[in-house]
């Protein structure tokens, strides 16, 4: 009876608005911007891309980071783009009522920089392909689950949360992997210093502490990449996500909002769980993953797995997110890479304050 009425009381949690998808260009001839449009662009961003080492060749696995990198940041554009017209147009949802108490001309000068900003991310990721004779990425269409201002700006923080764990993967994988790409690693030091900027302007807005945690959690780049078909138009990449060399999971929904306590969340699945040979496994702040058992029995219901596992935040979990996936062991793991390398569905993305 739990699990049957619980289908009922959840359905809002996961069901998502239905909008016109986003389509580019933009009005400032983003992706292919003039170079008036360009400068422009680098005015509104507070500065130029940059003119430092471009690599002429780039290891396999560093072709692939890029070429995730580049398809988030013009999700990213699709989305603040589309934030930032819903607040200028008066969008139902997004009217200054919907926005108070913030100053509407301080909350569209922020919101335009960020767009720029995240436009230059974009075209740089595609310059560093293109100077490794790779294809740059073109842009999807783009849908996003959000109907008001407050649900657009958590969104925000929850992508920003990712990009803030996925980039030092990067960075690593520039590092230790041999090829030119070195060179680029404190390129993005700055990009994770300015989405850690943006980032707390998202908290802010919400009333939460601008720094979430002393240490924010990592991830891998396959559960970035999971995560971001949850926004992108099934079938409409010029370039197929599936020929990014980066595994798909499937999706770990959360069901129960989680708090900054110990507590049982609800989780769903499109396929089987076993419990007693799989777990639950969580990524918070820098700790070490920490595995969880899933409770029997499990439940089919609606086409779904119903399930419940602890969520023991008071074990040292941080403020911001945390990741949770379902993986094919009851043992603790290691690393992020080694959650990803295990992982049944996921990523569970848990935001707690």
């Amino acid at each position: 009876m739990y699990f049957i009425s619980l289908v009922v009381l959840s359905a809002t949690v996961l069901s998502a608005p239905t909008s016109t998808p986003f389509k580019f260009p933009t009005p400032d001839g983003f992706p292919n911007p003039s170079p008036a449009q360009l400068a422009e662009i680098q005015k509104g961003a507070g500065g130029t891309l940059s003119n430092a080492f471009l690599p002429a060749s780039l290891k396999s696995n560093a072709i692939t980071a890029l070429e995730l990198l580049s398809n988030n940041e013009l999700f990213e554009v699709a989305f603040f783009t589309e934030l930032l017209t819903n607040i200028t147009t008066d969008v139902p949802g997004y009217e200054a009522a919907s926005t108070a108490p913030l100053d509407r001309a301080y909350l569209t000068k922020a919101i335009s920089a960020i767009v720029n900003q995240e436009e230059l991310h974009s075209i740089g990721a595609n310059a560093i392909l293109a100077g490794a004779k790779q294809a740059p990425i073109e842009p999807c269409q783009y849908d996003f689950p959000v109907s008001n201002f407050k649900e657009a700006i958590l969104l925000a923080q929850t992508v920003t949360d990712i990009a803030l764990g996925t980039v030092p993967v990067v960075q690593s994988l520039f590092a230790s992997n041999g090829g030119e790409e070195i060179r680029n690693v404190p390129l993005l030091g700055s990009i994770l210093g300015q989405e850690g900027e943006q980032d707390g302007f998202f908290r802010y807005v919400q009333g939460k502490t601008p720094s979430a945690a002393p240490f924010l959690t990592g991830g891998s780049l396959s559960f970035a990449f999971t995560a971001l078909h949850d926004y992108i138009v099934p079938d409409s990449c010029p370039k197929p996500l599936s020929s990014i060399d980066l595994p798909k999971f499937v999706p770990l929904n959360v069901v129960t909002k989680a708090s900054a306590k110990n507590m049982t969340l609800v989780y769903t699945v499109d396929g089987p769980v076993d419990c007693e040979r799989q777990s639950i496994v969580y990524l918070s702040g820098q700790n070490s993953p920490l595995a969880v058992p899933i409770s029997c029995p499990v439940h089919a219901e609606g086409g779904l797995t119903w399930f419940k596992a602890d969520f023991p935040f008071e074990s040292g979990f941080a403020n911001g997110l945390t990741i949770a996936a379902v993986v094919t062991s009851t043992e603790n793991l290691s690393s992020a890479d080694a959650v990803a390398e295990a992982t049944v569905y996921g990523p569970g993305l848990i935001e707690v304050n």
